[in-house]
């Protein structure tokens, strides 16, 4: 654990209610941006089931010998404070530990204080936490790309030559990144059918999850100059869950030759709380090995991988859930560092509030699989649900709720959720 990060000490509690499978004890300390009771839009973090207003606390005191502006908490996205750099995020958080750990009276007996600062979960409404300028999404887990590579090309060669080489990118679309909670349509697109020549116009039938995790950015080069692949954790502010909604007959027709396109930017939908590479320190583990010899930009020093474990469960409408994946951030065969560094090599400059998509995360088991396309074999293994009727692909009304978590000894840190219900097609009100 780095010396400087008190905010991690696994023996500290809070004086705040925590449940003890809560993803949020004082050990986390995510930050978000919620609406408030008054309409108010402010920055915050979580402890238990209580949200926390920063904006509030800072103006107060509580932040007292830290540098920060007035305002810094008082805007409506995490991307000024994420361009403040790690020092201050890190100063912050060890701040927060503070003035919540069972020992510090100063704000627990200030009864006054307490009823500005602190809301129920009920009483506000999350909001997306950056303004994301660029996204970017990889295709970064081995088995991932070969189960695709096996269904759609050939077994023998499931992974492209350049596979083991590169860390396969490509840039998405940031203004349909939504938080959780919000619904998403079934989108329309141009289709092949099985058999045909030419395409036909309609509804995706195979509208598919992908569970990734995202990591936000904070300012990190100019145009030109590349970050070391050992430097890169340095320019990560944190992780969230990512639900990149795939149409995987848009897909098909579409990708050859310039890859996704409409097939995927219709909707990538994140969890609305950020936790910090800080917060995961605890959890670091080796990443696969490298199979080929990688170029020396792309080799690191020490562990990069980060052991999440990841759930994916369905739930019909008016039915229970049934979870259909359980999988692990760690299964990734380039790590975030590397991503980070590939994508700056040729000098491309990433920004404050940029998120970077994990790629689907597969594991070895088919229990493993992140996607339905993976978990269904293409549709031809149909999963059973609770309710007794299968699913191939995403039905209409359905929820796809996905979850993640470290746990390690007796701390527990996660992610919360992200919960999206898909819509049949739009139709416009008359």
């Amino acid at each position: 654990m780095h010396t400087s990060i008190s905010a991690n000490n696994p023996d500290r509690t809070s004086w705040l209610h925590v449940d003890k499978n809560s993803d949020f004890p004082i050990q986390n300390i995510p930050f978000g941006v919620f609406l408030t009771r008054d309409d108010i839009i402010t920055i915050g973090t979580r402890i238990g089931d209580t949200a926390i207003d920063l904006g509030a606390l800072h103006q107060l005191g509580y932040f007292e010998g830290i540098p920060l502006t007035d305002d810094i908490f008082l805007q409506d996205t995490l991307n000024d404070f994420i361009a403040d750099g790690r020092k201050t995020w890190r100063a912050v958080r060890n701040r927060i530990a503070h003035i919540f750990d069972a020992e510090n009276n100063s704000l627990k007996n200030n009864k006054q204080h307490k009823e500005i600062v602190l809301f129920r979960l009920d009483e506000i409404e999350m909001q997306l936490p950056v303004q994301i300028g660029d996204y970017t999404d990889f295709y970064s887990s081995m088995e991932h790309a070969t189960n695709v590579g096996t269904m759609f090309r050939d077994p023998d060669n499931a992974l492209l030559p350049n596979w083991l080489h590169i860390p396969m990118g490509y840039h998405g679309r940031s203004s349909s990144i939504i938080p959780s909670g919000i619904p998403v349509h079934r989108p329309q697109g141009q289709i092949l059918p099985e058999g045909a020549s030419e395409p036909v116009f309609g509804p995706s039938k195979l509208v598919d999850f992908e569970l990734e995790m995202a990591f936000i950015t904070t300012d990190a080069n100019d145009l030109g100059e590349p970050i070391p692949v050992n430097e890169a954790e340095e320019y990560i502010f944190g992780l969230v869950l990512l639900n990149d909604w795939s149409a995987r007959d848009i897909q098909k027709w579409e990708y050859v030759p310039l890859g996704p396109f409409l097939a995927k930017n219709f909707a990538s939908s994140i969890s609305p709380w950020i936790v910090t590479l800080d917060a995961l320190e605890p959890y670091r583990v080796e990443g696969p090995k490298p199979i080929k010899q990688q170029l020396d930009y792309l080799k690191y020093k020490g562990k990069k991988s980060f052991d999440i474990n990841l759930e994916v469960a369905i739930q019909p409408k008016g039915a229970k859930e049934q979870t259909v994946c359980k999988s692990n951030f760690k299964y990734m065969y380039w790590n975030m560092s590397q991503q980070l560094a590939h994508h700056t090599i040729n000098g491309c400059p990433v920004n404050s509030g940029d998120m970077m998509g994990s790629g689907t995360i597969s594991g070895p088991t088919p229990e493993s699989y992140g996607s339905m396309l993976e978990l269904t074999w293409k549709g031809t293994k149909p999963i059973k649900m609770k309710d007794g009727t299968e699913r191939k692909f995403i039905n209409d009304h359905d929820t796809v709720i996905m979850r993640g978590y470290c746990k390690k000894d007796d701390t527990r840190i996660g992610f919360g959720e992200v919960s999206t219900k898909l819509l049949p097609v739009f139709k416009k009100n008359k």
